[in-house]
């Protein structure tokens, strides 16, 4: 039977999540009477601009902040390295070098732009220990900030390959202590959890994880009027997102980020459905081991170590039987490179054996059975010798 005609069953909401038919719509409509640059003045503009602050409003709401402390960016990426690179300067004017804390379980776009800020003499990267859970290493995170000149910890608030929460009520206070600034990357967080870091300096969000269009996201934060921008260019967003807004993106942002507020129930009910699969799982592999296990995880996601079998041929296998899912963040798909988030968790062995499974609001029983079916046959076909895509 051809891939196509198998019937599809997406359990890979961290990657990106369906986008609701009524964003889709809020879309269309957008697109035909609120297309316009919303920072021109005559009344198509006007209506433009509405769309954009109605969505600012929505995001604003969900983030339980003030609407002024609402920047919209491209995405998380985008929120990320504002976050990271404005605390740290830009251009050809490099002073002494501060102290940037975060840990080698963050995402690419907090990690990549650590590296470079060393490399480029802005920063000095303190990279907190995480432990064999997923959590970071509070004792660790202390002694780091106990050399000095930290001036920004970024750590994210649930881990995007494992769900695992992070401790930040105790990293605020460990900031606080150092009188650091505290950035967490709450992309996997907004719309899934209910209490979403609200202490934190400044917090990233990217529309397309709660169910709404790519390509935009959002940075929030009290301390987002005293960054400075990545970008040159014009005064958008205060200024410190040179760049048209797409109102029509916008549109689409604004009805996943009322949705969002109460979607957390809904995750909430998942956890069943997860340990079900989780549990079937690892009765069907012989030496297999859940990533995260012994820490606090959402309830939707599970990481699961196949020893002995390539993740990467596992998820091949099982999109063959219609079911999606992944072997690391969404990404670093295509890369050679296991997962940098398992290696810092365990090892190489680990990361390179390892499935994600990511459910969400729209996530069945039925769904979960057939999931578990598929992954039978799959395991069957192993242990018979055949090769996986066969």
């Amino acid at each position: 039977m051809a891939p196509d005609s198998v019937p599809a069953i997406y359990l890979d909401w961290n990657a990106t999540a369906p986008p609701l038919d009524e964003s889709i719509a809020a879309m269309v409509a957008a697109a035909r009477s609120e297309w316009a640059n919303p920072a021109s003045v005559h009344r198509f503009g006007r209506r433009a601009r509405a769309r954009v602050e109605s969505a600012r409003e929505a995001v604003a709401s969900l983030a339980r902040c003030d609407v002024r402390d609402v920047v919209f960016t491209s995405g998380g990426t985008e929120a990320n390295n504002i976050a990271l690179r404005s605390e740290f300067g830009h251009g050809d004017c490099v002073g002494e070098p501060g102290v940037l804390v975060t840990s080698r379980a963050e995402h690419a776009s907090i990690v990549r732009v650590a590296e470079a800020l060393e490399r480029e003499g802005r920063a000095r990267v303190r990279w907190v220990h995480v432990g064999r859970e997923g959590a970071i290493d509070v004792e660790d995170l202390e002694q780091a900030l106990s050399s000095g000149d930290v001036r920004l910890i970024a750590i994210q608030a649930v881990n995007q390959e494992t769900g695992v929460i992070q401790p930040l009520e105790q990293v605020r206070a460990v900031a606080d202590q150092a009188g650091a600034r505290l950035h967490v990357d709450a992309v996997q967080a907004f719309g899934r959890a209910r209490d979403v870091a609200e202490f934190a300096d400044t917090r990233s969000m990217a529309a397309h994880k709660i169910r709404g269009p790519k390509s935009i996201g959002a940075l929030v934060g009290g301390r987002c009027s005293m960054l400075a921008p990545v970008l040159l260019g014009g005064a958008q967003e205060r200024g410190l997102r040179p760049g048209t807004v797409d109102p029509i993106a916008a549109a689409g942002f604004e009805v996943a980020a009322r949705h969002a507020m109460d979607a957390p129930s809904i995750y909430d009910g998942l956890a069943a459905l997860r340990d079900r699969l989780e549990n079937a799982l690892l009765d069907l592999a012989g030496d297999a081991r859940v990533n995260g296990c012994g820490g606090l995880r959402m309830p939707h996601v599970t990481n699961i170590s196949f020893r002995g079998y390539s993740g990467s041929e596992l998820v091949a296998a099982l999109d063959l039987e219609g079911v999606a899912v992944s072997s690391g963040s969404a990404c670093s798909a295509g890369t050679a490179e296991p997962s940098p988030v398992l290696i810092a968790m365990s090892d190489r062995d680990t990361a390179v054996s390892s499935v994600r499974f990511s459910l969400g609001e729209d996530t069945t029983e039925d769904d979960i059975e057939e999931a578990v079916e598929s992954a039978r046959r799959v395991f069957a076909r192993i242990s018979s010798g055949c090769r996986l895509g066969a």
